[in-house]
């Protein structure tokens, strides 16, 4: 069962910051690059990104200095007053207004600590393979400030809106702190009303948790918890901190909860869309925009196609092994099948992939580079579900959740007190 639990958690001084705390948050560390720290830093010295992202880029493990420099800091800015611990354990009501395709919308969520569980035990369940460096620097930022800087991003099941009507008496009243961040309105609400508590605990505590970002960061709370029992020698006593890691939670089911898709750029060797198209001929026909999908978008013609897969049981044969819910996903079929079979076998290769986030972005790179942008739908909610379910990772970058989760609006101690 999922243990949802409050914290007390170290934030920035609302009142230095007459409650607006846009100059101090920052993006997840793991899209920023040095000239992004040093604008945010320009902001406010203050910036948690000064603490978050002590090694550029963060894909491995850097000098021991420069995560004891961000241990510095953050000690710095606590006899300072910078930052603060909440006096009473609390939830944090956490809404993210934005805009998506012309339409505002509202994700509504909240951030918690959650109990540590091991991924066998399908209560937090992943969705997406990860890999060792980044998860070596986020250790190493741990152990130097015994805190989780940015929370994992996680999703439940509510079709009911049993939580957010928990929270609803908290959510009337202002917000605590805001923040706007790259066009999205943050807004904070501390909630320590036991009675609410105690009704999103009893709400969640039968249902999983899927992680929609921040497999990297739940790993290394996992990692982290092993240390310090190997280190102590003994399991840590079950209500020590460092068996939760911080979770930004939001619903499935939330009309704000938007998954969008990552395309994908295909270069080199000359790569084109009617070369592609050709290859592709058994598992793919031409089709209207509402039927496909999948673009296909030449960058040399600019010309671009419709295509829906006409073949889906090939994958009963490539991927005898996989789940029924994996085999359904539109990105296993166009990697496994088009990409990794057709591709190799029509064109004697396989072609250098390039991930972007926007179709324009992607467009252009084709042209740039006289590639195919390839352009999915994105995965839809159930699906991410189902495959969590049956103890499925999905292809790489299957889903991009937007907006990403702000960095900075709370931290989580892990240190007993």
């Amino acid at each position: 069962m999922a243990d949802i639990r409050p914290f007390r958690a170290l934030r920035y001084d609302f009142d230095r910051y007459d409650g607006d705390l846009s100059a101090v948050i920052a993006p997840p560390y793991d899209v920023l690059d040095q000239a992004d720290k040093d604008a945010l830093l320009a902001k406010d010295p203050h910036n948690i990104v000064a603490v978050d992202l002590p090694f550029i880029p963060p894909k491995q493990a850097g000098p021991a200095k420069v995560y004891a420099d961000a241990q510095a800091t953050l000690a710095d800015w606590q006899v300072q007053g910078v930052l603060l611990r909440e006096a009473r354990p609390a939830l944090y009501r956490y809404d993210q207004t934005f805009e998506d395709e012309g339409k505002s919308h509202t994700r509504h969520q909240f951030i918690a600590r959650v109990r540590l569980q091991e991924f066998s035990d399908v209560v937090v369940v992943p969705h997406e393979q990860t890999f060792g460096g980044p998860k070596e620097d986020r250790l190493a930022l741990t152990k130097a400030t015994r805190c989780n800087v940015s929370p994992v991003f996680g999703l439940y099941t509510d079709p009911d809106n049993a939580v957010g009507k928990a929270f609803a008496p908290a959510a009337k009243a202002r917000p605590d702190a805001t923040a706007r961040l790259d066009g999205v309105l943050n807004e904070l609400w501390v909630v320590t009303d036991e009675a609410i508590i105690d009704q999103v605990h009893q709400h969640l505590a039968p249902k999983k948790i899927y992680i929609a970002d921040g497999h990297h960061r739940y790993g290394t709370a996992l990692n982290y918890r092993r240390f310090l029992e190997e280190t102590g020698g003994a399991p840590l006593p079950q209500d020590h901190p460092a068996n939760y890691v911080m979770l930004v939670l939001a619903s499935m089911d939330d009309p704000g909860c938007i998954i969008q898709g990552y395309c994908r750029v295909l270069v080199g060797n000359d790569v084109s869309a009617a070369a592609l198209t050709s290859a592709w001929a058994e598992g793919v026909a031409e089709a209207s925009e509402a039927e496909a999908n999948l673009i296909v978008y030449d960058g040399a013609s600019q010309a671009e196609t419709c295509l829906k897969f006409t073949n889906r049981a090939a994958l009963g044969t490539l991927a005898a092994e996989r789940s029924p819910a994996w085999r359904q996903l539109d990105v296993a079929y166009l990697h496994h099948y088009l990409i990794d079979k057709l591709t190799v076998e029509k064109l004697g290769r396989a072609p250098e992939i390039r991930y972007v986030r926007s179709v324009a972005e992607a467009r252009q790179l084709a042209e740039d580079q006289g590639g195919v942008a390839v352009l999915p739908k994105p995965t839809p909610m159930a699906q991410l579900r189902d495959v969590g379910e049956a103890g499925e990772l999905m292809p790489q970058k299957s889903t991009f959740f937007y907006p990403k989760l702000a960095t900075g609006l709370t931290i989580n101690p892990l240190a007993e007190q």
